[in-house]
């Protein structure tokens, strides 16, 4: 494209030339109140940012990611009293969110008549998937910005999520009018997803908030029937260009190795040399991108136990595998 033919965002700025944090969030907020993208950081993983009310807003996340328009977006809001001004709470969905907001916690709701989350936004759907994050850049753009915003992760659809600006600006930055610069994810992996829909809670989507923490907090979990409401739960998703194959104790010919653990394969790809799942979690992405530039045959990784934290990491990898998990 040449220069002439980009779009311009918020003062005129062209879509390629991003706003970064040190500038203010003035202009970040403009761009979204101009129906502009953002690229926007969460604990979680950086997010492509757009007034969720506005759906020529939303189509832009749509066509930049190339995602599928049947996969709802996250809302994302300040705080609890802006979640319920768009959703339908019950005890549960209150208590869930008094214990792990903000925070990477994700809930479905029934979503409340009017027009703060789109139609599209939302898939058609009659319910809302929204959250209070907690990174402080994403709370300061939101609290400026006084409305909900949807945000799904910065890649192109299918693609590992980045989490750092780098992988953000590299993957959707052309796209965006104005994008903040808030460091390395903490958590690395998306948002868990629960329903609160017909009285029940259930597990849409694994994340840092496990099934044990919530179970401690609502009781045991109803059995799913509402995958299709969670963002996140394509069969191939958070897929590199490379073939992925899970639970692998060795590296193939042409294969790079994820190793989870002491001694596991080569240091400089081993997921956590320690063990530990939250570690595992924050690199897991950004070693798949890393082993996906040196072009390997295929991209082999080493089990991960399934407790606590390891349940979001290998959903993941199994998306990435093109398994459904």
């Amino acid at each position: 494209m040449e220069q002439a033919d980009r779009p311009t965002g918020a003062g005129g700025r062209l879509a390629g030339d991003p706003i970064r944090l040190s500038e203010g969030l003035d202009a970040a907020v403009a761009a979204l109140r101009a129906g502009d993208l953002v690229i926007l950081p969460t604990e979680t993983v950086y997010g492509l940012a757009a007034d969720a009310g506005r759906a020529e807003a939303v189509a832009r996340i749509f066509e930049a990611k190339g995602r599928p328009r049947f996969n709802p977006l996250i809302a994302h809001v300040a705080d609890t009293g802006a979640a319920e001004a768009i959703a339908v709470f019950d005890d549960a969905a209150r208590a869930l969110a008094a214990a792990f907001w903000p925070g990477p916690l994700t809930i479905v709701a029934p979503v409340r008549p009017g027009d703060r989350v789109c139609d599209l936004a939302r898939a058609g759907l009659d319910s809302v998937a929204v959250r209070v994050p907690g990174h402080p850049v994403a709370r300061a753009l939101l609290q400026a910005f006084g409305g909900p915003v949807v945000a799904p992760s910065a890649n192109r659809s299918g693609r590992p999520s980045p989490t750092t600006f780098a992988d953000a600006m590299e993957e959707t930055g052309s796209s965006a009018a104005a994008a903040l610069d808030g460091g390395p994810c903490d958590v690395g992996v998306e948002s868990t997803v629960v329903s609160v829909l017909d009285g029940r809670v259930t597990l849409l989507r694994p994340g840092a908030v496990t099934r044990d923490q919530i179970e401690a907090l609502v009781g045991p979990l109803a059995e799913s029937d509402h995958g299709h409401r969670s963002p996140g739960r394509l069969t191939l998703h958070y897929a590199p260009d490379a073939p992925v194959r899970i639970d692998a104790e060795t590296a193939g010919e042409g294969e790079i190795l994820l190793g989870f653990g002491p001694g596991s394969g080569d240091p400089r790809w081993n997921l956590s040399p320690s063990g530990d799942p939250r570690e595992a979690a924050a690199k897991l992405f950004r070693l798949l991108r890393e082993a996906d530039r040196e072009h390997p045959v295929g991209i082999a990784v080493a089990p991960v136990p399934m407790a606590g934290l390891g349940e979001a990491i290998n959903d993941r990898l199994r998306r990435a595998a093109g398994f459904v998990g």
